[in-house]
């Protein structure tokens, strides 16, 4: 029987796994449509495909998990536990990947730059996107498939916030699995992290110097763009925390399985790790205009008809 705490964390967790099911379901469909329409498609929208449709794939992983704990116990089985390890790993990394070179892209079209090596990358951003995606893919695949030859122990269900009776948030002494899932995940996450967090600070900055020259002006399009500057500044901020805090949790999910028998902490750390991927696709669809209006309209097609 799971401590109550977890369970709360857990139907919490639920919640944020229906509300990215819709966010991220919403941003492929629409992307998809455009695409289909159009027969053309920018580097953001499919970075944005890519993006929520891993974020997607992630969080049916994690529903699945949750029905485990209180339905099944399928996870338990070797060969499915190796495999539903690995695929987590995997699209958790892609996902991560895919949200960097979003904000890359954000910041190579924003920033001024004179060096030519930069003005080059600038000028190629948009072929080599399809690359970086693809290199994504086979990045991802690094970090994860090494799972499927980890001598299997219970450290995925730990990790996600399985306290049953034969897990092992109750064993006190580091296993070697483990050891490989951090080093696994930490070498996945980090270099993703600090492309994020250098390229999101680089989108600020400009930003910020921007608003402070528009400031001169004085008329309604300089309130409007300051505007648009702060809005900008102030989702790029939420995804750094977003994303920043769901590092953390993820690392103290993993420790916390074989270091602590904290459940407060595992079910705290639980929904900070699921908040990411659902609500920076709120987010996403927020500052975007062309799927903020793509939501106005469904809404008002629904609702309001």
């Amino acid at each position: 029987m799971l401590p109550p705490v977890l369970i709360i964390s857990i139907s919490i967790v639920a919640i944020e796994v229906v509300v990215g099911f819709i966010g991220n379901g919403f941003i492929t469909t629409v992307n998809i449509i455009n695409w289909i329409k159009s027969k053309k498609i920018s580097s953001a929208d499919m970075i944005l495909i890519f993006l929520s449709t891993s974020r997607f794939i992630l969080q049916v992983t994690v529903l699945m998990h949750i029905h485990s704990l209180y339905f099944a116990d399928v996870l338990k089985l070797e060969s499915v536990y190796k495999d539903f390890g690995a695929v987590w790993m995997f699209v958790n990394h892609a996902s991560l990947w895919f949200s960097t070179w979003l904000y890359v892209l954000y910041c190579v079209k924003i920033i001024k730059v004179t060096h030519w090596l930069l003005l080059k990358i600038k000028h190629r951003i948009a072929g080599m996107i399809p690359w970086l995606l693809l290199g994504s893919l086979v990045i991802s695949s690094m970090t994860s498939l090494p799972l499927l030859w980890i001598t299997p122990s219970t450290y995925l269900c730990s990790s996600t916030g399985n306290c049953r009776e034969n897990s092992t948030v109750h064993i006190t002494n580091w296993d070697s699995s483990y050891l490989y899932l951090l080093v696994l995940y930490f070498v996945g996450c980090f270099f993703p992290l600090v492309l994020s967090v250098v390229t999101s600070a680089l989108i600020i900055t400009s930003l910020w110097k921007h608003r402070k020259t528009m400031q001169c002006y004085t008329d309604s399009f300089r309130d409007a763009m300051i505007d648009v500057h702060l809005t900008a500044i102030k989702s790029i901020i939420s995804f750094l925390i977003l994303y920043i805090s769901s590092f953390v949790a993820q690392i103290l999910l993993i420790l916390s399985t074989s270091e602590s028998k904290d459940v407060v902490k595992v079910a705290i750390s639980l929904v900070v790790a699921g908040a990411y991927p659902s609500m920076h696709s709120i987010i996403l669809i927020i500052v975007n205009s062309k799927l903020k209006l793509a939501f106005r309209n469904f809404y008002l097609l629904c609702f309001i008809k």
